[in-house]
């Protein structure tokens, strides 16, 4: 039977509680805000102004057209129109563009035979890939078609220029279309699995060094511990090292199950690899000492955690390219260390790169650690 009186007392205590934690009340408050942003704009924007370069290798007015025609589509961002196909391919498999755009030397030759356009795509990252395909194709085929009609269309159409209607003339034929997908037809499973593996070694190591150091505060673990004549960084280290080889474990686990449930294919080795995963796991136990070094209970640290975790999640480009969200979340992926092991681990399963490839992921990855160490060896409360 339920005192109504003291019922509601408890309910008081929850609440003077939640008031006396200002870190879990303003996390609580400010979550779910964060999340329908996150959702409403991280998920649901469409892919617009992806990176491209156009190689044009000829002139006249059927290229002047073209150009005009792709710089014109919001689908496509033109970095810049070159005339050189090596820079072109390099910018493309540097990771600087999506895809490459090549217009031949002989696409404005007026010739009746068919002209043939080239597309250097970059399918690592298999949805933008899918829409510069789909965008491209259907461009080609609308100009094929206006190129087509454009003897009558010159003669009937005032605002069609004489010496444009004069250059396409004797073009009839079809413009092809030839795509180069420079890492073979990706799926979305091998787009997923790679940010998927550094997820897991987020989660699980931000959740486990909250268990392990908020959650021995609260038992009063750590206080015995630290009765003993034990330093704070011996401390840290020894729990480092623990969570590190439990995530290592993990690491080998979620690589196997990939390779034989999903039959995905590590281009760049399984070495490299997990060598890549190791540093993520480096990097997220330091996060979560930095977060967990004044909290007091489980609770706490949950409700501080996960404002920076599940962002991470939808920001970073885990499940969608960060090519689809808005410019200032574009911009907010690039502060967080799961950004740039999504990219590594990417890298080298999907582009087949090297750790020399991938060499400034790693670097930013290390930073972010050293950071969280120092900041969460310095802030750490020993007062138990």
């Amino acid at each position: 039977m339920i005192e109504p009186k003291k019922f509601w007392w408890m309910i008081k205590k929850e609440l003077i509680s939640l008031k006396r934690h200002p870190a879990r009340l303003i996390s609580i408050l400010a979550f779910p805000i964060i999340m329908i942003l996150l959702f409403g704009y991280g998920m649901g924007g469409e892919m617009t102004d992806l990176p491209i370069v156009v190689v044009s290798q000829s002139d006249g007015n059927l290229t002047d057209l073209t150009l005009d025609t792709i710089k014109s589509t919001e689908t496509y961002h033109v970095v810049e129109v070159i005339d050189s196909l090596s820079d072109g391919k390099e910018r493309v498999d540097s990771g600087e563009v999506k895809a490459a755009i090549i217009l031949p030397s002989d696409y404005d030759d007026n010739s009746s035979r068919q002209k043939s356009v080239s597309l250097y795509l970059d399918t690592s990252d298999q949805m933008a890939s899918q829409i510069l395909e789909s965008s491209t194709q259907g461009i080609f085929y609308r100009l094929s078609n206006m190129v087509a009609a454009q003897t009558s269309v010159s003669t009937q159409n005032a605002n069609v220029a004489p010496s444009l209607g004069h250059s396409l003339n004797n073009f009839k034929d079809d413009i092809s279309l030839h795509i180069n997908r420079i890492y073979g037809n990706i799926k979305y499973i091998d787009f997923l699995v790679p940010a998927i593996l550094g997820m897991t070694i987020m989660m699980s190591c931000m959740m486990g060094m909250g268990a392990t150091i908020a959650g021995e505060r609260e038992t009063g673990e750590l206080a015995r511990l630290f009765m003993t004549p034990t330093s704070v960084s011996t401390v840290i280290g020894g729990k480092i090292a623990a969570k590190l080889l439990i995530e290592l474990v993990r690491a080998l686990i979620l690589i196997f199950m990939a390779v034989l449930l999903f039959n995905v294919s590590i281009k760049g080795g399984f070495l490299q690899t997990f060598i890549v995963l190791v540093v993520g796991a480096l990097c997220f136990v330091g996060f979560g000492i930095m977060l967990s070094a004044r909290t007091s209970t489980q609770e706490d640290y949950a409700q501080i955690s996960l404002p920076f975790s599940m962002p991470m999640m939808f920001v970073s480009g885990v499940f969608y390219p960060i090519e689809t969200m808005p410019w200032i979340l574009q911009k907010l992926a690039y502060i967080f260390p799961l950004t740039y092991l999504n990219d590594a681990m990417r890298g080298i399963m999907l582009k087949g790169q090297t750790l020399g490839d991938v060499w400034f992921d790693l670097v930013v990855l290390l930073g972010f650690t050293l950071l969280f160490f120092i900041v969460g060896v310095k802030r750490f409360n020993r007062d138990v």
